[in-house]
């Protein structure tokens, strides 16, 4: 649907911001000053809408014609759209442009903040050439604004632009995120509504927004302009990424996941992927009202976590998994000491008794490496209570389940796998990289002995990411171990690409670990949950 908003012509928003100008005191104020004020005063004082390339024309037909004393003869110059407001006043001493509030149509951040951006990306060239770095880095906020605020002005002088305030305001925060944050990304980390950032090269900025992958008009200057980003967000965790080292993991300041790739493996430039983190910690309760799982599932996996069982949660790239484990993580005893070990950062659990271990790449000379097996290693000598992997990928799955097995009860991780008896081929493969045959009995035992739980979850055709499987590990029939679902996703037949329908569904089997239940004293809770 098209956004119509109202606009005043350009003749008549040009007569009143000179009629108005001409009243202002203009002790100490020039004429472009004084258009300025008038034009801050109008938006301000107007329900129209004043696009900013018709400000910026405006400001620079209203500044002639108040050089060369020219009052244009108008029917009025009052407006439907103006409030009434008295006459704005001249400041007494020189000034910088007025900011104004915001004018701009109820649009999604990226569009609304294009303009900004490109008039950024077009001064920034004559901006560095002006900018001391090394200094502005040192400066606080308000000293960078306002050294940024005056190059802006004499660049503006250069190449004769006529800004109002609201633009000065916008360019500033603009040109610092370009110089000092993640440029034309840092539009696109403040909307809240997308999960994903996928830049591809500086034409190609995708975001996935509800479970829908789109292209924004987000664009950088050049594939340099990617690779300097990419180099900031890797630096601040104390990497590099070059041609020795082309890949990357790094996270943000909020706990955002980012990937980064360069030549000569990223064959067509610098790409970068993030994967954001929301802004407040995610509840299953949340997790339930977007259709996540069932309120009965919610309530199980949440004694689960309350009782120390062991559990794996087990899905393809992006389909919640790290989510989940944040979620059960409300659960656990604020008194129990937890370790979390992964390969960057991303767990916010919100106990107060907790150490985060994160591994080390090695360095330029290929020595320093700290794996995720020394960490888990190292955990099991810090008295935990429980140890969180973020995602095992190899033979620390071992130590994990001897840790399991070895009164670190609670434990949990994720890993990639599209199914709960895919999840249990990969953990035996990953134990063969430990050294063990692959399909052992010793590693089945160790497997049956030390997990309690696998979670599915699934990133469905419609973009939602749903729970499809909680099954318990039952234990072992011959060479094979077996498991019993507790509840799925039932999917309905007559569900379409665009809306996956179905229903959560309870087995009706009871739990080997009821008699946990007991022990804690919860037995009428799981059976409540149950319906027994």
């Amino acid at each position: 649907m098209t956004l119509h908003v109202p606009q005043p012509s350009l003749n008549n928003a040009l007569a009143r911001v000179i009629a108005l100008a001409e009243q202002i005191d203009a002790a100490g104020l020039n004429a472009e000053e004084r258009a300025n004020v008038a034009v801050s005063y109008l938006i301000e004082s107007s329900t129209d809408i004043w696009p900013l390339a018709m400000q910026r024309q405006i400001l620079a037909e209203a500044t002639k014609a108040l050089d060369a004393g020219m009052v244009p003869v108008t029917q009025g110059t009052s407006s439907k759209g103006d409030r009434g407001a008295s006459l704005p006043q001249a400041p007494s001493a020189s000034v910088e442009p007025l900011p104004t509030k915001e004018t701009e149509p109820s649009l999604p951040p990226v569009d609304g903040s294009m303009g900004i951006l490109t008039l950024a990306n077009e001064l920034i060239h004559d901006l560095t050439e002006i900018l001391d770095f090394s200094e502005l880095a040192g400066q606080n906020r308000t000293e960078q604004e306002a050294t940024i605020r005056a190059s802006i002005h004499s660049v503006s002088e250069k190449r004769k632009l006529h800004l109002n305030g609201k633009e000065i305001s916008d360019l500033i925060g603009a040109v610092l995120a370009d110089m000092l944050g993640l440029g034309p990304l840092e539009v696109l980390l403040a909307d809240e509504s997308v999960t994903d950032i996928m830049v591809n090269g500086p034409t190609q900025v995708f975001v996935e927004r509800h479970g829908k992958l789109e292209l924004t008009p987000v664009k950088f200057r050049d594939n340099a302009h990617v690779y300097a980003v990419a180099s900031r967000i890797v630096a601040a965790v104390g990497r590099r990424i070059d041609e020795s080292q082309p890949m990357v993991d790094a996270r943000l300041k909020d706990g955002s996941r980012v990937n980064v790739a360069v030549p000569p493996l990223a064959i067509d430039g610098p790409t970068i992927t993030i994967r954001k983190f929301p802004s407040a910690p995610v509840k299953l309760d949340r997790l339930v009202e977007g259709g996540s799982l069932s309120n009965q599932m919610a309530a199980f996996l949440a004694l689960a976590a309350y009782l120390r069982l062991n559990i794996l949660v087990s899905g393809g790239t992006g389909s919640g998994k790290t989510t989940l484990l944040n979620a059960m993580s409300q659960y656990i005893s604020p008194s129990e000491r937890i370790v979390t070990i992964e390969d960057a950062a991303e767990l916010r659990f919100q106990q107060p008794h907790i150490v985060r271990f994160e591994t080390r790449p090695p360095n330029v000379e290929g020595t320093g490496e700290v794996t995720m097996r020394t960490l888990v290693r190292n955990a099991l000598r810090m008295r935990p209570d429980r140890i969180i992997i973020g995602e095992i990928r190899g033979d620390e799955v071992l130590d994990l389940m001897q840790a399991m097995n070895t009164g670190h009860d609670g434990s949990m991780s994720t890993l990639h796998a599209n199914s709960p008896r895919e999840a249990l081929t990969r953990v035996e493969s990953m134990a063969a990289l430990a050294g063990f045959a692959p399909g052992g009995a010793v590693v089945r035992r160790q497997l049956v002995d030390a997990v309690h739980l696998i979670v599915q979850v699934s990133r469905m055709r419609d973009g939602k990411r749903r729970i499809t499987s909680i099954s318990e590990i039952a234990g072992i029939a011959g060479d094979a171990v077996t498991l019993q679902e507790l509840f799925s996703f039932r999917a309905d037949p007559a569900s379409t690409r665009a809306e996956v329908r179905g229903d959560f569904v309870y087995s009706g089997y009871r739990p080997k670990f009821a008699s946990r239940a007991a022990d804690y004293g919860v037995e009428d809770e799981l059976n409540g949950i149950l319906g027994g």
